[in-house]
């Protein structure tokens, strides 16, 4: 009697998530990365205004914020203003 066998039920596919590395620490996205430098501050509760990024060691206008791409594996330095004397 031949036995039919389903190779399927033995592959489990992970997948993978989404990161980038911020401040130095790797950031996971379970729902997807962000895909704009503007959708990582407001992902992350960050006033633009206030904020300071460097994308792979260049430093990214504010006003460019909101069409600069993130991919996969990218890091991202976010350096905030904080008042005081």
């Amino acid at each position: 009697m031949k036995h039919s066998f389903c190779w399927s039920a033995f592959f489990i596919l992970e997948r993978r998530m989404e990161t980038l590395k911020v401040n130095g620490n790797e950031t996971e996205f379970p729902d997807g990365l962000p895909g704009t430098i503007a959708q990582l501050l407001k992902h992350l509760n960050i006033d633009e205004a206030t904020v300071v990024a460097e994308l792979e060691g260049k430093i990214i206008s504010r006003d460019d914020f909101a069409n600069t791409p993130l991919v996969d594996g990218q890091s991202i330095e976010l350096i905030r203003f904080v008042g005081g004397g």
